[in-house]
């Protein structure tokens, strides 16, 4: 979504994520504190956010040190400054991990619109899992696609449960569109915008991921053989597909996605598995903001540093 609208024009480009709310600001703590805003900035300026900013590191530093009075401020100030420098009046911030932060954005900038894309979960673990960002509990490791989907169900009811309470500042839509029907789907999508996100521009001027998939499944990319879409029908592996829908097979129905097992072939009861994944998506992500786990796991820099 964020390249096919850098490839419409008139969005700032910033070719990576801030990670503000999760790692950022939870590492340094309040940012209204001059002591902490000195702190970040020396790390900042080393990060792979930085340099994708192409901003001038004594200029930026000063505005921020100066303007900078809380944890968004710095957000704000760096982007605009970006979509300043590049003629653009305005920008995205594409960080997956914001959706639990949806109304304090909300509320730090009026005038936001959230766009959430929802996949068929079955996909999504996949490609989770081939990237090693599964992350169940480290006694668990054999039910990894599992414990992905109850992180999706997770997050995606999270993110629609706020975006009831944006109204018109939220917009949903499906991957599968997107890819299936791109004109029709960026249609919608430019109008919650108000923007004109003509695909055939976008094809003209394709950027990133538009150009060149970004995929999980390079093999398959190199094979010709690439669709983002349905995937799971080939290489979700079989013994385990009945326990995944019954793990979140009724929410996936909610949400329109058809199962593939019957109710008869599903497997032992789950309910017990996610309410443990379930709490435990909640404590880790409430941990995560409220505590000094952040700065205990990692250095902002480290994070934002390709190895």
């Amino acid at each position: 979504m964020y390249h096919l609208l850098l490839s419409a024009g008139g969005f700032a480009e910033f070719r990576t994520q801030m990670n503000f709310y999760d790692v950022l600001e939870p590492i340094y703590g309040d940012l209204g504190s001059r002591r902490n805003r000195q702190r970040m900035m020396k790390e900042w300026l080393r990060s792979k956010a930085f340099m994708a900013s192409k901003l001038n590191a004594a200029e930026i530093e000063e505005k921020v040190m100066r303007e900078c009075r809380g944890g968004s401020d710095f957000l704000r100030i760096v982007m605009d400054e970006v979509a300043l420098a590049q003629c653009v009046d305005r920008w995205v911030d594409s960080t997956p991990t914001n959706g639990p932060h949806m109304l304090r954005i909300k509320h730090d900038f009026p005038d936001a619109k959230f766009i959430h894309i929802i996949r068929d979960p079955r996909d999504v673990v996949l490609s989770l899992d081939k990237r090693g960002w599964t992350r169940p509990l480290p006694w668990d490791k054999k039910n990894s696609l599992l414990a992905a989907g109850v992180y999706w169900e997770w997050i995606v009811r999270k993110c629609r449960a706020y975006g009831k309470q944006l109204g018109a500042n939220y917009f949903e839509v499906r991957y599968e569109d997107l890819v299936e029907t791109p004109a029709s789907a960026l249609a919608k999508i430019g109008a919650f915008l108000d923007c004109d996100l003509s695909y055939e521009r976008i094809q003209t001027h394709r950027v990133g991921s538009v150009k060149n998939p970004l995929t999980s499944f390079k093999e398959d990319l190199n094979e010709g053989k690439f669709n983002p879409v349905g995937r799971w029908k080939e290489k979700f592996p079989q013994a385990q597909l009945a326990r995944f829908e019954a793990l979140i097979g009724g929410y996936m129905k909610e949400l329109g996605y058809e199962l593939a097992t019957s109710g008869s072939n599903r497997s032992l009861p789950t309910t017990a598995m996610h309410g443990v994944y379930s709490l435990f998506y909640g404590f880790k992500q409430w941990a995560k903001v409220k505590t000094p786990l952040s700065r205990m796991m990692v250095s902002y820099s480290d994070m934002q540093f390709d190895k």
